[in-house]
């Protein structure tokens, strides 16, 4: 009697090592379906930063080539012989109220810098790449 009910027990603990194996393998496999979502949405995230950071690039060299055109408006207008005191007074003024910041060479509107200066720089953003291919060493059961 003493052997039936030892083999019952150890019966009984291994039903309850199958239960807890397969909620373990259940749990492992939700966890693996949510680790392999997030790595998606990492790798789509880093291609849109890569893609809005050459958008941005794009625009601040377009932004520099249109300041070099107007300040080289702006020279021209103001070395014109044929323009009075009064325009040449009226284009300092504009210079300097409204284009001042953009006229001067390598310094950008203050607006930009202000209002986007925190959401696009691209010193603020860093990722490392070192994860991305990580290959599984040991297979799953």
């Amino acid at each position: 009697i003493r052997i039936a009910r030892c083999f019952e027990a150890t019966r009984q603990k291994c039903c309850r090592l199958e239960q807890d194996g397969r909620r373990a393998r259940q749990q492992l496999a939700r966890a693996e379906a949510e680790r392999a979502a997030l790595e998606v949405k990492l790798k789509h995230a880093r291609n849109q930063v890569e893609v809005e950071m050459k958008k941005r690039h794009r625009a601040e060299a377009e932004l520099e080539k249109q300041e070099r055109k107007l300040q080289l408006v702006f020279e021209s207008l103001m070395q014109e012989p044929w323009g009075s005191g009064e325009q040449r007074s009226v284009l300092s003024a504009l210079a300097g109220r409204r284009l001042g910041a953009a006229l001067a060479p390598g310094r950008r509107s203050s607006a930009v810098d202000d209002s986007c200066q925190s959401l696009l720089s691209h010193s603020d953003i860093s990722y490392d790449r070192t994860e991305d291919d990580v290959v599984r060493s040991d297979p799953l059961p």
